[in-house]
């Protein structure tokens, strides 16, 4: 049976093998390869041995169970190095304790990332329940709000401001904690992530919009998640398919629902009260 140290691939010192990710063998006749061919670090590398040595230590057998070989565990590796690399020791160590306290098998890296953002990783990024709710709070205003971090604005940005107002959670949450994921990568990953001049309009619009819809909903005695989702269209170019292909759904949900109701083909944002 190998020794912890032989299946994590350490050296007496903890550090990685320098063969821990690569399939040449170490030796006289292996060649070598500059420090630039790899892009993970040393200090990731060992991190992530930190992490696969504390996971071992906690999950046990079942941590063995998830790897017939070494060479399945350094590929392993090196994939969570990938997916690791702008993380802080403080952060992963964090991540590892929750996983201890919470999940019963070793997580994939999915889950670990996961387990990272709902943390908030400790650099000043909220958690996403969290940054989901401030964009919630401010969808009306998002260029006028001092949001606590810059990657809520975009994630709201990304997912819609006029859809954070309308809709139901069980709907808009999913598509807002994807997409701040991907913005939180990108900022981890040193993208800047301050907030652009042009979208001020663009915010202004979808304000209006949603005003129009409220006001119509009230007109046609509708509750506001009901017109909401009737007048989706209406944030998609007027005149695109996609415009086209909403409206259609609208009018067949107004005959399941047996309402006679027109449907405006644009809105009147000269009806806005003030």
């Amino acid at each position: 049976m190998k020794t912890p140290a032989e299946i994590l691939g350490k050296t007496a010192n903890g550090l990685p093998q320098p063969s821990w990710t690569s399939k040449t063998p170490t030796g006289n006749d292996a060649p070598r390869q500059t420090a630039s061919a790899d892009p993970i670090s040393l200090e990731t590398k060992a991190l992530v041995n930190m992490i696969f040595a504390r996971f071992m230590a906690i999950y046990g057998h079942k941590f063995k169970s998830c790897f017939e070989t070494q060479a399945e565990i350094n590929i392993a590796k090196r994939e969570w190095a990938l997916s690791l690399a702008y993380y802080s020791e403080g952060q992963l160590v964090a991540a590892v304790d929750r996983c201890k306290e919470t999940l019963a098998w070793m997580p994939t890296i999915s889950e670990f990332l996961k387990v990272l953002e709902t943390l908030g990783a400790g650099d000043g990024i909220p958690g996403v329940r969290d940054a989901y709710q401030e964009a919630c709070r401010f969808a009306d205003h998002p260029t006028k709000h001092s949001w606590s971090h810059m990657v809520i604005y975009h994630a709201g940005r990304e997912t819609g401001w006029f859809r954070l107002r309308s809709e139901e959670e069980k709907l808009v949450y999913p598509v807002f904690a994807y997409h701040y994921e991907m913005v939180v990568r990108r900022c981890r990953q040193g993208e800047s992530m301050d907030i652009p001049s042009p979208p001020a309009l663009e915010d202004k619009r979808e304000t209006d919009l949603y005003l129009f819809i409220k006001q119509w909903s009230q007109a046609q005695s509708l509750s506001e998640e009901q017109a909401s989702s009737l007048l989706y269209y209406l944030t998609k170019p007027e005149g695109s398919r996609a415009r086209e292909r909403y409206r259609i759904k609208s009018v067949e949900k107004l005959k399941s629902m047996a309402l006679d109701i027109p449907l405006p083909d644009r809105p009147d944002f000269s009806l806005l009260s003030d």
